[in-house]
């Protein structure tokens, strides 16, 4: 049985009934989907596309948004979605968060009507997987260095430069990818298929194996004046989705703490047991 180490902080009585509603739907979710194929999934380096609908249909893809069908809950409860499916996997609140707080804000927020009705419904459903094109292989932790360019071609765009690092990248539906204009740092929205664009994984991983990390890259990617995201300018635009997401990432990191500590005394209790054991049998 597993050791209920939060019941120590009595956590629970600090929540409403919909939240323990919610942190335990995904609790059982977890237990029943995820840790019996997780050790499977990090063994092979990726992570599970047909989770995308399961999670859809739970309501935890942009759950914390509103319209489009997005479930609106309130940032708690996104917070305990988040710490729960860490407690399974890194990988799979990876997965969430880029869905939720990455490629739908970035549409949500900064995004035309057209963009919001054709890409947040099919998002937030899971019949399409987005990812976040900001890193860069030069420059991670510089996204003010970023080499990627669009530039202007009538009424087009012409997109050139790549990304790395890119969570759901090789099997996103759409990405969306900052690049440099003539008028400062844009955003744009690029459906996979387009031509001149091409994603490739990134093999032998340390950790975040569960998930499937790529490489994005554009050569001349042609792209209508609609792809654009007409309410980002700037670095603005991309470090407030990297905001967004830092919430479920810090509850995730909580759940990756309790799943440890819960591990580790089922093992310290294992192994008091079995050398108990062994006494008394030598003792006869």
């Amino acid at each position: 049985m597993s050791a209920d180490v939060m019941g120590l902080l009595e956590f629970d009585r600090l929540l409403s009934e919909d939240e323990l509603l919610i942190r335990d739907t995904v609790r059982a979710f977890v237990a029943d989907r995820v840790r019996p194929h997780v050790a499977e999934w990090f063994e092979q380096g990726t992570s599970p596309r047909g989770l995308a609908r399961e999670l859809g249909k739970l309501g935890l893809l942009g759950m914390h948004l509103t319209g489009y069908g997005c479930a609106g809950t309130n940032a708690v409860s996104y917070g305990l979605a988040c710490l729960e499916l860490e407690a399974g996997d890194s990988g799979l609140r990876s997965f969430v968060s880029v869905q939720g707080s990455l490629s739908m804000y970035s549409i949500w927020r900064y995004g035309s009507d057209e963009q919001k009705d054709e890409w947040l419904p099919q998002l937030t459903q899971g019949e399409a997987v987005g990812c976040f094109g900001l890193t860069e292989p030069d420059y991670g932790s510089n996204p003010a260095g970023m080499q990627t360019r669009a530039v202007r071609d009538g009424k087009d765009w012409v997109l050139s430069g790549s990304k790395m690092w890119i969570t759901n990248g090789s099997f996103a539906d759409v990405a969306t990818v900052w690049a440099r204009t003539e008028d400062g740092i844009r955003g744009f929205l690029v459906p996979r298929g387009t031509r001149g664009f091409s994603a490739s994984d990134v093999h032998h991983k340390l950790s975040l194996r569960a998930s499937t990390t790529s490489m994005l890259s554009f050569d001349d990617v042609r792209l209508p004046g609609s792809a654009l995201l007409p309410g980002a300018r700037g670095l603005s635009g991309p470090l407030s989705c990297l905001n967004e997401a830092r919430f479920g990432i810090i509850w995730g990191s909580m759940g990756a703490a309790r799943d440890s500590l819960e591990t580790a005394l089922e093992y310290a209790r294992w192994s008091f047991t079995r050398a108990f054991c062994s006494r008394s049998i030598s003792r006869g």
